[in-house]
């Protein structure tokens, strides 16, 4: 069930908060074995899908409806992400890094899905010609 942007922007940010709260308390429990640290960079990279909808929704809420993320906010999500991985493990800044690139795949399939403007198949145009 989708929410309202303002709602999906107030949700996003504060579970963005939560997320890398999170990170922060356990962050030597996630550098304690290597399957933990690729955990947090999983953890990393959902941290990256909630600011990159904070920052969406905030763009959808200032600029109207028809206003679309760009790359550098793109990539200055995925820097915000990265540099908070960081800050637990520096192998989580990779896995991060790789699970983040397979997350924005699915998030950019699944916007094209929903926001793609249908193509209208015009009916062939009977031409009047002689009889």
């Amino acid at each position: 069930m989708a929410v309202a942007t303002p709602t999906s922007f107030v949700l996003s940010v504060v579970f963005a908060i939560l997320v890398f709260s999170g990170m922060q308390m356990y962050r030597s429990w996630f550098a304690s074995t290597q399957l933990h640290t690729i955990f947090g960079g999983y953890v990393g990279s959902i941290l990256f899908i909630l600011i990159l909808t904070a920052v969406g929704n905030l763009e959808t809420i200032v600029f109207g409806k028809a206003s679309q993320l760009k790359y550098i906010e793109v990539l200055m999500c995925l820097f915000a992400s990265l540099f908070a991985s960081g800050m637990v493990h520096r192998v989580c800044v990779t896995t991060c890094f790789i699970f983040s690139l397979i997350g924005l795949y699915y998030v950019n399939r699944i916007s094209q899905k929903i926001h793609a403007a249908p193509i209208q198949q015009n009916a062939p145009v009977k031409k009047k010609g002689h009889k």
